[in-house]
């Protein structure tokens, strides 16, 4: 074995975002192209001599060749010891809670999250820090400077470590640990909830689907549900990794989840139901009958946190990212709890948590997660739930009834406009922008605008400043709101359009109830004439 040093030349783009950067997979697996953002990272991070990571992924197109690739460099490099999960794999809540339970210097977890995967489909590779949580902007601003001016990287001539079973082995000076993905995640959320409970829930007639898409969540809910919890054979759907996630799109909302949707909908459905991504961090919850939106998911465990042994000990506080409705805000008023208010991007929280002011927090965009590790996590939300269900006796609809009977409703729903002229949707935010100023005391279909302006965010634990995070709209009645470009695609622009509406009254439909803050949204963006979109792809 030798190390060889390899010239390169600096690739455009290489910009990471609030996951990562993500990219098309053939663009990955260009010549030289994996290799220099790699070296950005270690470079970013101080080199990597001496030192330990986790490196695992969901397991899509490209995976295990990266993470061979990725060893090599590291002991290139000279690391210490690098823990890999079996065949590759590991779920991002699972590398987080591996980096810091076994007090490592990091991780490089290869996810394109609810991304759809496949040779010609999209790929993702970040750093997450010795907290378990992603690095944040002033960590990825170092990668994207060395991205600029990388000349050369080391990378060790050796043969592919053997990934398929767990044990430890050498490449060069360097020790690969390979461990099984599951068993230290699933030993985590044991100390978390209360497993005789939920055992207790399925041995009692309980019935429960939970479609894993084809993910890498399938491994960690077979075991935890079906082997642990005593949930029946066959409660986890779609539970064996696939490259491609099965040919489907592994975003766990109504329309990419539609059969668990038709069938939590139908005459003959279980009691509970749930869905989780492509690498893990995102979860849906469905009961018989009633889809829970995620900001209502997390308003209500957050109000029913001392059913959840994790939070006995009390909240503190909680966090939300700025598009999620306003819903847990209404809960941590009345129970006393602090409320933050963050950019979208997980690595905002991690600073909260870490300094324990908050110990529940969640996006709208289906995560929602706890202090046990750094990032957003699917599996541990739905235990969550699992666990409110257990010690209430009460059924999902009726936990929401109770919730928007005590708190009131916030009727909410995103819509993404996909694939956008990435120009033309530039233009629509800028020229929205720049009437903000002017916009409050001025009428939208028909609704007065209160207030609006571009959310910027100043961390109060370590002063930093995050701004243009999204434009805000508040009107007259209860309504809001929001227009962000969302930084998760890899084709065009996505506009995402948030919107809600504060209600007293708890049995409107939605669309009903959203209706008016729908056509003041076009009234003051003309998002229609601007995208060349009669409607958006995907409202959730």
């Amino acid at each position: 074995m030798s190390v060889i040093t390899v010239e390169t030349s600096p690739i455009g783009g290489q910009k990471p975002g609030t996951s990562g950067l993500r990219k098309k997979t053939r663009q990955f697996m260009a010549h030289h192209y994996l290799e220099n953002f790699v070296a950005s990272i270690f470079a970013a991070i101080g080199g990597a001599a001496g030192k330990t990571f986790v490196v695992g992924g969901d397991g899509r197109y490209f995976n295990e060749r990266a993470v061979q690739v990725i060893l090599r460099m590291a002991a290139a490099e000279g690391a210490a010891r690098v823990i890999v999960g079996r065949g590759g794999l590991l779920s991002t809540p699972a590398a987080s809670n591996l980096i810091r339970r076994r007090g490592t210097d990091g991780g490089i977890i290869l996810s394109a999250s609810h991304n759809p995967g496949g040779e010609d489909e999209d790929f993702g590779i970040k750093f997450n820090m010795p907290n378990g949580g992603p690095a944040p902007e002033h960590v990825t601003a170092k990668m994207f400077e060395a991205t600029k001016t990388i000349s050369s990287y080391r990378i060790l001539e050796a043969h592919d470590a053997d990934l398929s079973t767990t044990g430890e082995a050498r490449m060069g000076d360097m020790a690969v640990e390979i461990v099984d993905p599951v068993a230290d995640y699933a030993a985590l959320m044991e100390e978390l909830f209360d497993f005789d409970a939920i055992r207790s829930l399925f041995a009692g007639g309980f019935t429960m689907r939970f479609d894993a898409m084809h993910a890498v969540t399938g491994p960690y809910a077979t075991e935890i549900l079906e082997g642990r919890l005593g949930a029946a054979r066959g409660t986890v759907a779609n539970g064996t990794p696939s490259q491609d996630f099965g040919g489907g799109h592994p975003d766990p909302n109504p329309i990419w989840a539609k059969p668990l949707m038709d069938e939590m909908m139908g005459p003959d459905a279980p009691d509970f139901g749930a869905a989780s991504d492509g690498d893990g961090d995102r979860n849906m919850i469905v009961g018989k009958g009633i889809y829970v939106g995620p900001s209502d998911s997390l308003a209500l465990l957050a109000s029913r946190a001392a059913a959840i042994p994790q939070f006995r000990d009390g909240l503190v506080g909680v966090a939300r990212s700025m598009p999620t409705s306003t819903a847990v805000d209404r809960v941590a008023r009345a129970e006393g709890l602090g409320l933050y208010e963050t950019p979208t991007g997980w690595k905002f929280f991690g600073n909260l948590l870490d300094d324990g002011r908050v110990r529940l927090c969640g996006e709208e965009s289906a995560g929602t997660g706890a202090d046990h590790v750094r990032e957003k996590d699917g599996l541990w939300a739905v235990l969550a739930w699992l666990n409110v269900l257990a010690a209430t006796g009460l059924s999902v609809a009726d936990l929401m009834a109770e919730f928007w009977d005590r708190y009131g409703r916030v009727y909410y729903s995103r819509h993404d406009y996909e694939g956008v002229d990435a120009e033309a949707a530039g233009a629509l935010v800028g020229d929205l922008r720049a009437r903000l100023p002017s916009l409050p005391g001025t009428e939208a279909a028909g609704r007065t605008v209160e207030a609006a302006d571009e959310f910027a965010y100043d961390d109060p634990v370590d002063g930093s400043r995050s701004e243009g995070q999204g434009l805000r709209v508040v009107l007259s009645g209860g309504g809001r709101i929001v227009l962000r470009l969302s930084g998760t695609g890899t084709e065009g622009a996505t506009l995402r359009v948030y919107l809600e509406q504060a209600e007293d009254r708890v049995d409107l439909d939605p669309a009903e109830a959203l209706a008016g803050v729908v056509d003041a949204a076009e009234a003051l963006a003309g998002i229609r004439a601007r995208t060349g979109r009669d409607g958006p792809d995907v409202v959730t």
